[in-house]
């Protein structure tokens, strides 16, 4: 089998990790990083031996996948760059800026016979996965997504830092139309949203309420989903599931005795899971497991939650409020 030529675009932090992660892959080769930092290039091409370019354009016609990992308004430019020259692109969410520089890339992605995929990485948390296996018709979903301030990952608010990675397991698994969006948001730090709540209504009745903060003391992932005879606690940062289920009775009346059964799940590196998945669907011509569709929906999601907020803390002058409205 062929051997794939990989390059890594933007080599921060995440990229350095990507980095890591094709390097230790069979059945592909990192060729090449592309870097905008000089002193960070050489810091990178040194440590690992990988050649190292200013310009992702130097690159286009050398490699046959890429990893693009430069901040979110760079996204859409790179991206199209790439797959217009033929290259297969995981892009780190969220995918671009605007849902219409989404489409762009979708359909250009098509037209190429490119392969697609976004960077929603808990998709490959064994907690996820497992819970995705479990549930079948959500009436209820709560998400909490809280972490202390960093200034890494401020180029965007926290609903498309912290809350979309929520959005988009929430839309995964609710199989239904998105119907109606409230939310509530405040700047404490950055002067952009850095708390945001959001309630998603869908046309099956399911209820989805969303909570993210980057100006929490603790760090917590965790989601609840309660069903006609079941609920079911995620704990992604432990990748366990705590599984309520109602009694041998068959009584759902919610005074009810539920039993709990802890359920752990091994610890996994989930982004090697991420760009293993890649590599392979790359290499076996395979749709990937997040699609720019996906991704896209969950920049839609994401998108309205911050127009509500910001239109009305425009509107009110004030850090925050609340405001809800049906989706078109």
């Amino acid at each position: 089998m062929k051997t794939l030529r990989a390059a890594v675009i933007g080599v921060g932090y995440l990229g350095n990790f990507h980095v890591q992660k094709y390097l230790a892959l069979d059945g592909v080769e990192l060729t090449a990083i592309v870097e905008t930092d000089p002193l960070r290039r050489a810091e990178i091409e040194q440590k690992y031996g990988v050649r190292g370019y200013a310009d992702y354009r130097d690159i286009l016609n050398a490699v046959d996948l890429v990893s693009i990992v430069v901040p979110p308004d760079r996204h859409f430019e790179v991206a199209q760059a790439c797959i217009d020259a033929g290259i297969h692109v995981l892009v780190e969410k969220p995918v671009t800026e605007t849902v219409a520089e989404a489409e762009i890339l979708i359909g250009l992605a098509e037209q190429r016979q490119c392969l697609f995929q976004v960077g929603h990485l808990e998709r490959f948390n064994p907690a996820v996965i497992e819970l995705r296996e479990r549930v079948t018709a959500p009436r209820y979903i709560n998400a909490q997504r809280f972490a202390p301030f960093k200034a890494r990952g401020t180029e965007v608010n926290v609903v498309l830092d912290l809350m979309i990675h929520d959005i988009d397991i929430v839309l995964s698994l609710v199989a239904a139309d998105l119907v109606a969006v409230s939310s509530s948001g405040r700047s404490v730090v950055t002067g952009d949203i850095d708390i945001a709540h959001a309630r998603l209504e869908f046309a099956n009745d399911c209820v989805a309420e969303l909570a993210a903060s980057r100006a929490d003391s603790d760090q917590v992932r965790a989601m609840t989903i309660r069903e006609a005879d079941s609920y079911i606690s995620v704990d992604y940062m432990h990748h366990t599931l705590l599984v309520g289920e109602i009694d041998a009775e068959g009584n759902t009346d919610e005074h009810k005795e539920i039993s709990f059964e802890t359920h752990k799940l091994t610890g996994t590196d989930v982004l090697m899971a991420e760009i293993r998945s890649f590599v392979g669907a790359v290499a076996d011509g395979l749709r990937p497991q997040v699609t720019g569709e996906d991704g896209k929906r969950a920049l839609e999601v994401a998108v309205e939650i911050s127009r509500h907020i910001n239109d009305e803390m425009a509107r009110t002058g004030k850090n925050g409020a609340a405001f809800a409205s049906p989706v078109d």
